[in-house]
């Protein structure tokens, strides 16, 4: 397999935690605030990632090989951390708050994926030029989840607003990876990542919020598949497949979260798609694999 397939196989497998995700999320809002959802999921996610970047080290058949190539980036490293948790806190807190002013799931997934149309766009600032056929995928992956999100037409209200600006920071997030990611520690950065996110949330909960711990503790199963699995894990898969991956088709990847998250509610809570939104998911699916198709020429950009 080569390297460019396997990022494409890790950020679907991102996408397809992130979409189930959704559920435990929903569910763990009826117990808690926004703000103690992301100050507890993004610590949870750190600790699991600090574990294992410990075992990591104890395992390792070259430890100071290791060492001094973890010494050498570590001011990278430190950087790309805090400045990745610092936007991703950004993005999900506009997140949060378009979704409690908007109350349409589908409508808010819709809005805020729609990075995968400002991810190319945001490329020609930093001279990353994308072919014709990355722009036919976005099309037809954006009309795609039009017909999967929106029960009804797009109005624009107050919560709309807070979740555009939620899919233009998560534009930022893409493109901060992809700036670091090749150049450390994925896992670490993640690591990091998460804990600049979980102090900030935390912060913020304790000057905004009232949170008793027996809600905690009602909502602890969501918080800990948001926090091991969508967290810990999608996150950090995120940061290593992005180094294979060119920004523009990493965002439409992880655009299938919408999909994912369709197709688990079927599961998990019994909802059958419609015509309508399986049409969606197939054109979401055609964009995906036109990106897959091999190149007329080398010099064709993807």
């Amino acid at each position: 397999m080569t390297k460019r397939m396997r990022g494409n196989v890790l950020l679907l497998l991102t996408a397809f935690i992130w979409g189930l995700s959704f559920v435990a999320q929903s569910e763990g809002m009826k117990y808690i605030g926004p703000f103690a959802f992301i100050g507890i999921r993004s610590m949870l996610a750190g600790i699991v990632l600090a574990a294992f970047i410990g075992l990591r080290s104890c395992i390792a058949s070259r430890r100071k090989k290791n060492e001094e190539k973890a010494s050498g980036s570590r001011k990278t490293l430190l950087l790309g951390g805090i400045c990745c948790g610092l936007v991703l806190f950004t993005a999900t807190m506009l997140q949060q708050i378009g979704i409690l002013h908007t109350n349409e799931p589908g409508k808010a997934g819709f809005i805020t994926a729609l990075y995968i149309i400002l991810v190319p766009l945001a490329g020609f600032f930093v001279r990353k030029k994308i072919g014709g056929k990355v722009w036919c995928a976005v099309c037809l992956a954006v009309f795609g989840m039009y017909l999967l999100c929106m029960k009804e037409g797009l109005h624009i209200v107050t919560g709309d607003i807070y979740l555009l600006l939620c899919a233009v920071v998560f534009t930022v997030h893409i493109l901060v990876i992809d700036y670091f990611s090749p150049k450390t520690d994925g896992v670490a950065m993640s690591c990091i990542q998460f804990f600049v996110c979980g102090i900030l949330g935390l912060g913020i909960m304790f000057l905004t919020e009232k949170v008793e711990m027996v809600h905690v503790i009602e909502a602890w199963l969501p918080l800990v598949f948001s926090g091991v699995f969508s967290g810990g894990i999608g996150y950090t898969l995120q940061i290593v497949a992005q180094k294979d991956t060119e920004p523009a088709v990493a965002s439409l990847l992880m655009s299938l979260e919408s999909v994912f998250a369709v197709f688990g509610e079927w599961l998990i809570l019994g909802q059958m798609l419609s015509a309508r939104e399986l049409a969606g998911c197939v054109l979401m699916f055609a964009g995906i694999v036109l990106t897959q198709l091999p190149a007329r020429s080398e010099k064709d950009s993807i």
